[in-house]
């Protein structure tokens, strides 16, 4: 029998997901920071993932995203600025390790951006719209449903900090607070299932 994941109105009335709080999202922007960062995901064994890319508003206009990837623990979350060069490496051992499971929601699109961005093939990766596709939902669930049919609460997703401009040199409380609880909502339903 397909399932209907819940409306927008219908999480509305949940309370509030409880998510990473700022002093709990990292932002590195030095080399060791980066090193530490890297040798804390790759240890976690399993992590929430997202990207994020500045928007692209004109028709045939190609995304030089990711400008962000975001990855997030049981207690904090690591932001991974792409401007910054210091990022790469580890990012890279990140994106390919095997040892490391990433979890997210419709992770096709950051494929082949990170393909295209960074020239390397992400591994172990599990789409969670995948395991709501086997138990009946629809072809996409996305994080805002996901946490309301798994964890009966409410994310909110704000149109305006979704579409803002990622490729900035200082995210905004409200991006860091966003992209983090982004990752780490997925890894909170994961957990769940």
């Amino acid at each position: 029998m397909k399932k209907t994941a819940p409306t927008k109105a219908e999480t509305g009335l949940l309370p509030p997901f409880q998510g990473l709080p700022l002093d709990r999202i990292f932002v590195p922007a030095t080399a060791a920071e980066f090193a530490a960062a890297t040798a804390e995901i790759l240890a976690a064994g399993a992590v929430g993932f997202d990207t994020e890319a500045k928007p692209t508003f004109a028709p045939g206009e190609v995304s030089s995203g990711p400008h962000l990837v975001q990855f997030a623990l049981r207690d904090k979350a690591f932001l991974f600025q792409l401007h910054r060069p210091e990022a790469t490496a580890g990012l890279v051992d990140i994106l390919q390790s095997e040892q490391v499971r990433k979890i997210g929601f419709g992770l096709e699109q950051d494929r082949g951006q990170i393909h295209a961005r960074l020239g390397v093939t992400l591994r172990a990766v599990l789409d969670l719209n995948a395991i709501f596709r086997k138990d009946g939902f629809g072809t996409s669930m996305g994080v805002r449903a996901a946490v309301g049919v798994v964890l009966r609460q409410r994310f909110h997703k704000s149109k305006k900090t979704t579409t803002s401009n990622w490729a900035v040199a200082q995210l905004t409380a409200t991006q860091k607070l966003y992209a983090a609880n982004d990752a780490y909502a997925a890894l909170m339903v994961f957990d769940s299932l």
